[in-house]
């Protein structure tokens, strides 16, 4: 009875979702699971990258035998529902880790398509208890395993953090697209921030959009592995669209359901938390204590200076401790625990 994952060709080892597959991959080999196809590589050609993925698809028919488990990644782009055949004619059996939904993430797929694809796996590790609802709304009737947060692996460690100064403005800090096309949201808080500072990290921050910049630090792109070392602030922001009101469009709906990487980032850079309250890890976070839930980023004005140090100090060692559970790989444990479990 055999343990296995299936790596392949990652061309943007940057992208967080990319960076959540590896983490994965490391974890899982650090469990004893075996690569069931080609060794992981990371080919910029895209004509490379889909041979190097074929043949570690075809190489699973001559390593995998009967009852062994093949632990999968989706999306799998075209390969999934014929690997997920391969393993099952080898009397093997699947399970698959969910990291994007194609009905909400790229809307290439209906809803029936892709309850249709994912029945081909015995077992499925979804993000959250409402993505796991979503699903079983859509009549999906196999096994799901919740994951609860993703863990995130790196080199790096942070260095211990310094008290608050209690005349310091609590900061708060983004990571990722900056541009107004991607995230609007930042571009209509100027006349929302006179009590808390706001510390940009990422590529295309278009300064000139915004005429009151006094509580706008803009920091550039800092690969994660910095950014956990030396990143300065009090909390980190999970929000998206066009609205400081409530996150809006495709990606504000999907926040619902998913489990958005950066989280994990910012706790293990051991930052609290500030989510939308209807975002899906909105539960976790105040379940677990390691920062706020808000329905508009206008309350921040008022909620942030209302937070006392011994507030702000039991939510950041909260943090912390979190942290540590996602260094170790301890949600993905615990979640192929429970799958490998199921029916054995």
């Amino acid at each position: 009875m055999g343990r296995y994952y299936l790596s392949k060709n990652y061309k943007d080892s940057n992208g967080a979702g990319n960076k959540a597959k590896q983490d994965i991959e490391a974890i899982m080999s650090g469990l004893g699971y075996k690569n069931a196809g080609m060794k992981q590589t990371k080919y910029k050609n895209p004509v490379a990258g889909f041979v190097i993925t074929l043949i570690g698809v075809l190489k699973v028919l001559f390593t995998v035998s009967a009852n062994d488990t093949v632990v999968l990644q989706y999306p799998l782009k075209k390969y999934y529902s014929f690997v997920c055949n391969l393993i099952h004619l080898k009397k093997g059996r699947v399970i698959t880790v969910i990291h994007d939904l194609g009905t909400f993430r790229r809307k290439k797929l209906t809803a029936e398509k892709e309850m249709k694809r994912l029945s081909h796996t015995d077992v499925l590790i979804v993000h959250n208890m409402f993505m796991k609802k979503w699903l079983e709304g859509q009549n999906y009737t196999k096994p799901v395993v919740c994951l609860e947060i993703f863990d995130y692996l790196s080199h790096s460690a942070k260095a211990e953090c310094s008290p608050k100064d209690k005349d310091r403005l609590y900061s708060v800090i983004y990571a990722g697209g900056l541009s107004f096309k991607k995230n609007k949201f930042l571009y209509h808080l100027e006349n929302h921030i006179h009590e808390w500072d706001f510390i940009l990290y990422g590529n295309g921050f278009e300064k000139e959009r915004i005429s009151k910049d006094d509580h706008f630090i803009y920091k550039g792109f800092t690969p994660s592995d910095d950014l956990i070392k030396a990143s300065d602030g009090d909390f980190g922001l999970v929000w998206d669209g066009d609205s400081i009101n409530h996150c809006s469009g495709n990606f504000g709906e999907y926040l619902k359901l998913n489990n958005p990487h950066k989280t994990s980032l910012y706790i293990r850079c051991h930052l609290p938390v500030i989510i939308w309250e209807e975002a899906a890890l909105a539960k976790f976070v105040s379940e677990n204590h390691i920062g706020i839930c808000i329905r508009s980023l206008e309350e921040l004005d008022t909620i942030l200076p209302a937070i006392s140090e011994e507030e702000f100090h039991i939510m950041r060692q909260n943090t912390i401790e979190i942290s540590r559970r996602l260094a170790s790989g301890y949600y993905l444990k615990k979640a192929l625990n429970e799958a490998l479990n199921i029916n054995a």
